[in-house]
């Protein structure tokens, strides 16, 4: 479907972030050696993420300071694929903590002719990688290599299973809007069953006290999801009202089959977020979507650049995350 270009506009300032108390060290000493998914990660552990963050927002901003704390370290990105955020944003963060970076393509690699994934990703880490960042379109793919691999694995999305990072930024954006995750009403929207970041929004907000809706046509809601603690709905406006944050959904059609509902027509009128059905929003919505967005599918462009609207907050908050994620993974000591 073709993108539609919306016209510049003027947009009002969006409301302020409140105050965020002063981060103290970490107190958390960190263990694991992999982020592979927030399911098996305990609260206090997604906390010192989360707070480990706050140290690095300043670094996250417009600006060209770097820290040495990764000097000498080496992270691969390796991406089965397409990215924008994920991994640009996975590469900066180390050249800001002063790592080396590389960017692994598929296309011209050694499994052109014949190479196995594991045999590939043993040959990159025999140059001296610390931290493999690995995107791949089969669930446990960077499980599997943390088995055969001595240097730390970061899962940058693994088919439809998880998207740790995301589900990260997503919560510390909230928590920096909001002041607080505990208590508050996030609804999920969308393409839940494809959707491995609602799965990693669903493990970490409930384990932070937040209450999770997952919304969408009833053939993409997996019929056990309710076994992760969640309510469902298919009736987005009636929801709407209750909700403190709205996360909208891409909806994935590279990963799903045909007929999963009627036409995109009728989808954007039921799921999709626009000017008339923020109305019925508390005057506070904070409105999330993890990107790429369809615009005029999922959201409307109005919306989207609206003063609700933290889609590009998002964004450098995930460079903040990932700053802390490497950070923390490679065994430094939170400054």
């Amino acid at each position: 479907m073709p993108v539609e270009l919306a016209s510049p506009e003027r947009r009002e300032p969006a409301t302020p972030a409140p105050p965020v108390s002063p981060v103290t060290p970490v107190s958390l000493t960190w263990t694991r050696p992999h982020l592979l998914g927030l399911e098996h990660l305990g609260p206090d552990e997604i906390v010192a993420i989360l707070d480990s963050a706050e140290n690095f927002v300043n670094l996250s901003q417009r600006t060209r300071k770097k820290r040495s704390v990764l000097a000498g370290r080496v992270m691969v990105n390796l991406f089965f694929e397409p990215s924008t955020r994920t991994r640009t944003s996975f590469s900066l963060a180390a050249r800001r903590l002063g790592a080396d970076t590389l960017d692994f393509t598929p296309g011209g690699s050694s499994l052109s002719k014949g190479e196995t994934f594991i045999d590939t990703a043993k040959n990159i880490e025999a140059m001296g990688v610390d931290v493999m960042v690995v995107r791949h379109s089969s669930p446990g793919a960077p499980l599997l290599l943390s088995g055969h691999l001595q240097c730390s694995v970061i899962n940058a999305g693994d088919g439809a299973h998880e998207h740790p990072t995301q589900g990260l930024l997503d919560m510390f954006t909230i928590r920096r809007r909001k002041g607080r995750l505990e208590g508050l009403t996030v609804g999920l929207v969308g393409d839940i069953a494809h959707s491995r970041v609602a799965r990693s929004n669903i493990h970490g907000l409930t384990k932070l006290g937040a209450h999770v809706i997952v919304c969408g046509p009833p053939t993409l809601v997996p019929r056990n999801i309710t076994e992760l603690g969640v309510e469902v709905s298919d009736n987005l406006d009636a929801i709407l009202p209750r909700c403190d944050v709205i996360n909208m959904l891409r909806i994935q059609f590279e990963r799903q089959r045909t007929g999963l509902f009627p036409s995109i027509r009728e989808y954007a009128r039921l799921f999709g977020m626009d000017s008339e059905r923020l109305r019925k929003a508390k005057s506070d919505l904070l409105l999330l979507a993890p990107g790429p967005i369809n615009r005029g599918v999922e959201i409307t462009p109005e919306v989207a650049d609206g003063p609700h609207s933290a889609i590009l907050e998002q964004v450098t908050n995930g460079l903040a995350v990932r700053m802390a994620v490497l950070h923390l993974l490679c065994g430094q000591p939170t400054e």
